[in-house]
């Protein structure tokens, strides 16, 4: 999956790479589409969420540019994956899902690997998860039309938070960069995200 569909395509950060070849997707994939666990398209993992395609979890992660004693703060746990390969990369990640059944499967995936520096909650990720606050990165894997305020506030002076901004067809990757005295931005890849739902979302949750 590594070397045909992410490598190829513009990925080349060796830790990334190592660790989407460490951390086993069909692992996080639901049985009826295990099989198509390795494939580069998004696979749905039940509640109307998927698993993202390889090539965009490598693309994201790249640009995050996570370091060995980050903290990391993920919105949108899932299936869990994407929370996995951050893990390999970073001291900490906090991942916070709205959807309890997802958060558990996903937390239960994890510890079963043994990844132990991930902690996966039951949350509305758009109020980020203050206790924890700073983060030195911010990884959101949902489509926003806008970046929701307490992740700003929440990201460490120079961190890096990145959120896919746009109409619910397709996004662009945001990436912005916290400075001591304002934040710095620009847009890269085109993807494609299910809806940010919660207080500071597009939309409310039911």
């Amino acid at each position: 999956m590594v070397e045909r569909y992410v490598a190829p395509r513009g990925v080349d950060d060796p830790r990334v790479l190592a660790a989407m070849c460490e951390v086993p997707r069909h692992r996080f994939v639901p049985d009826p589409v295990r099989s198509k666990a390795y494939g580069d398209h998004s696979l749905p993992i039940g509640h109307g969420q998927t698993i993202s395609q390889p090539y965009v979890v490598g693309v994201m992660t790249q640009r995050l540019a996570v370091s060995p004693e980050h903290k990391v703060l993920e919105i949108g746990t899932g299936s869990g994956y994407q929370a996995a390969i951050l893990s390999r990369l970073s001291r900490t990640v906090y991942s916070l899902e709205r959807i309890a059944e997802l958060a558990r499967g996903a937390a239960n995936v994890i510890r079963m690997l043994g990844y132990q520096n991930v902690s996966v909650k039951t949350f509305d990720g758009t109020y980020g998860y203050p206790a924890a606050a700073p983060y030195d990165r911010i990884l959101v894997t949902a489509g926003a039309s806008d970046v929701p305020g307490p992740l700003l506030a929440q990201l460490a002076i120079g961190g890096k938070l990145i959120v896919p901004i746009g109409p619910p067809e397709r996004q662009r990757l945001r990436v912005i960069r916290r400075r001591k005295d304002h934040f710095a931005q620009e847009d890269g890849e085109d993807v494609v995200f299910v809806p940010l739902v919660g207080r500071f979302g597009r939309a409310a949750a039911p």
